[in-house]
């Protein structure tokens, strides 16, 4: 196995461990053994727990990111509309729990190690430039943006509690009020 194999299957068992037990609950023994990579590769690749943490943040941030972008750029009729149908089919998945960027800062805290948190706070910056960017121009475009980071970041701290479309057909019907909202001052 080359360090491209080696670093693909210790990213795949971390995702699946962390986000669904948790970062701390998780030791890189345990990672080691579900990834079949050995203990001395693992800390050539990556020499700390909170660097496997921020790649597996940031390779996550890629994914996650670029499905929504697609879906969003797929729908250039209702953009916004877009955002919520995608929540609503993430939320349905198998083992949904919750927004593995907040799960991670939740558990380490605002003093967290900075190689960490800086993954969880570019990705909430690109998650509120992609709302930014499916919005129609106009001087409140900044401010709805941060509304519906709002919305989205609220329908999936409720989908975590319960899993299912309906936090995201809630939250997309709150965002389309508040767009007829924002239309209605425009004009």
């Amino acid at each position: 196995m080359d360090d491209e194999e080696a670093r693909t299957r210790l990213l795949d068992a971390a995702e699946a461990l962390f986000y669904a037990e948790g970062i701390q609950a998780v030791g890189m023994d345990r990672i080691r053994a579900e990834s079949g990579v050995p203990l001395k590769r693992l800390y050539r690749l990556f020499p700390a727990k909170e660097a496997l943490v921020a790649g597996y943040l940031e390779r996550r941030d890629r994914r996650w990111t670029g499905s929504l972008r697609a879906a969003v750029t797929a729908a250039p009729a209702d953009p916004v509309a877009a955002v919520f149908d995608w929540l609503a089919a993430w939320f349905s998945e198998p083992g949904f729990r919750g927004c593995a960027f907040l799960n991670a800062y939740g558990e380490l805290g605002a003093g967290g190690p900075a190689a960490v948190l800086d993954p969880v706070r570019r990705h909430k910056a690109e998650l509120r430039a992609l709302l930014a960017d499916a919005l129609p121009p106009g001087p409140d475009r900044g401010e709805l943006a941060e509304q519906l980071l709002i919305l989205v970041e609220g329908a999936t701290a409720v989908a975590a509690l319960a899993p299912g479309p309906e936090p995201a057909r809630r939250a997309a019907a709150t965002a389309a009020a508040l767009l007829r909202a924002a239309d209605g001052r425009a004009g």
